[in-house]
């Protein structure tokens, strides 16, 4: 059973371009939520280690060191991230599916995160649902790095 688990997993990694070490990897994970329409900061990882992704089925796995949790102020949101993130990308769709390892802390239970997605652009919400279907919104802004806030304001002030 366990050799059917890692054939599927190298299966879903085939034809992968990977990128190592922490630099590399931060900018490859960069560019591809830029090209989501996605903020960098949606993805904190830390002491990245792999980054792989297929471009041709969307498969995309990030390592890191040990898991780590991360407090989003603004929004009061702890989510927590296991050493390897892995999900399905579909970059034209603004989505992220089937999602393992993301879990965010709500009223004192762990709820994992399955889809990420960001509908409607001009509505500047970014929507996160569970395995059940049920999702939640919270503002884009709530995870841009200061650089994209920063770019952010004064694009709207313009």
């Amino acid at each position: 059973m366990a050799s059917d688990l890692q054939k599927s997993h190298e299966n879903e990694r085939e034809g992968a371009e990977i990128t190592y070490g922490a630099e590399d990897c931060y900018r490859k994970i960069a560019e591809l939520l830029q090209n989501m329409g996605f903020p960098k900061g949606v993805l904190p990882l830390k002491e990245l280690e792999e980054f792989g992704y297929v471009r041709k089925t969307g498969f995309a796995w990030m390592k890191q060191k040990a898991p780590y949790k991360h407090y989003f102020s603004s929004m009061k949101l702890l989510v927590n991230y296991a050493t390897e993130v892995t999900a399905y990308v579909e970059v034209e769709k603004r989505k992220m599916k089937k999602i393992t390892g993301v879990k965010g802390k709500q009223l004192l239970i762990w709820v994992t995160t399955v889809e990420m997605s960001i509908e409607d652009p001009t509505s500047n919400k970014i929507y996160f649902n569970n395995p059940i279907g049920i999702g939640k919104s919270f503002p884009i802004t709530g995870f841009m790095t200061e650089e994209e806030k920063h770019k952010y304001l004064e694009k709207s002030n313009e």
